[in-house]
Order: structure tokens, then C-alpha cells, then sequence
């Protein structure tokens, strides 16, 4: 139990951080507009519970069906690509371009992403393959005490 006191102190320093940044937000409410921040917040919290946790959860399903090793790269490039997808969704969707300054998001980002995604999606295809080949659980070692007789090993020092 020696981690529950930094735990702890974790927790604190994040109230204390949160607490800081809306005090910020109200002391400066002309021109940090507290409703537009609360709007764009609560549009937040709602893609997330609505789009991405959905997502998530039906990828870990569906790659749970896969056979390891495959299943270790399977979830190892979904995650990759999830991640990379959040980063560059805005962007690929143009969110911040204007047409009077054509320097504002120039590039082809949606052509980028896939790409990039396509990239992640063939080195997990070859990885799996290759240790599909090799027998390897998803380039994972045995799990530790697995050649003792199975079991967890002991906790402790």
C-alpha cells in the first residue's frame, strides 16, 4: 500500500491544478468566455461518450475474437492508429481553414492520415505474420512462473 499516499498526492495536485485553471476562467470571463468554453467542454465529453468509447469498446471485442498472436498486433495498431486518427482528425477535416489565407492547413491531410494509417496497419500485418510463423504469443515472453508450474510469481521484494 506505499503507492496510496502518492495516489493521493496525484489527486490533490490535479484539484489543485483544475481548481486554478477555473478560477482563471472566471476571473478573466471577458475574454475567456466561460460559456463558450463550457459549450465547447461539454461537446467534449459528449463525443467522447458517444463516438470514441463506442468505437473503443466494439474494436476490443471484435479483436478478441482474433487468435494471438495476431490479436497483440491487432489491438497494438488500433491503438496506434485511434490515437493518430484523434490527432489528425481536425486537421483532415479542415477545421481552421479559411479561404482568405491559403497558408492555414495547405497540405492534403486526410490523403496523410490514410497513409500513415496504412503504414501502422502493414507493419502490425507483418509483425503478426511473422511471429504467426514463428509460434510467438504476440512477441510477448512466457508469462513469468509459466515453465514452474504456472502461478503468479511472488509479490514483494
Amino acid at each position: 500500500m506505499a503507492a496510496r499516499p502518492w495516489r493521493l498526492a496525484g489527486y490533490g495536485a490535479g484539484a489543485a491544478l483544475v481548481v486554478t485553471g477555473l478560477s482563471g476562467l472566471a476571473a478573466d470571463a471577458r475574454h475567456t468566455h466561460p460559456f463558450g468554453w463550457a459549450l465547447w467542454f461539454g461537446g467534449l465529453i459528449a463525443a467522447h461518450d458517444g463516438i470514441v468509447a463506442p468505437l473503443v469498446v466494439t474494436a476490443g471485442v471484435l479483436a478478441g475474437r482474433v487468435r494471438e498472436p495476431y490479436r497483440f498486433w491487432l489491438r497494438a495498431a488500433l491503438a496506434v492508429g485511434g490515437v493518430l486518427a484523434l490527432v489528425a482528425l481536425p486537421m483532415a477535416l479542415g477545421i481552421g481553414r479559411r479561404a482568405d489565407n491559403p497558408s492555414l492547413l495547405p497540405l492534403n491531410y486526410g490523403r496523410d492520415l490514410l497513409l500513415v494509417l496504412g503504414v501502422v496497419a502493414s507493419a502490425a500485418a507483418v509483425a503478426a505474420l511473422r511471429d504467426g510463423r514463428r509460434g510467438n504469443r504476440g512477441g510477448r515472453s512466457p508469462r513469468p512462473g509459466a515453465d514452474r508450474g504456472g502461478g503468479r510469481p511472488p509479490r514483494g521484494r
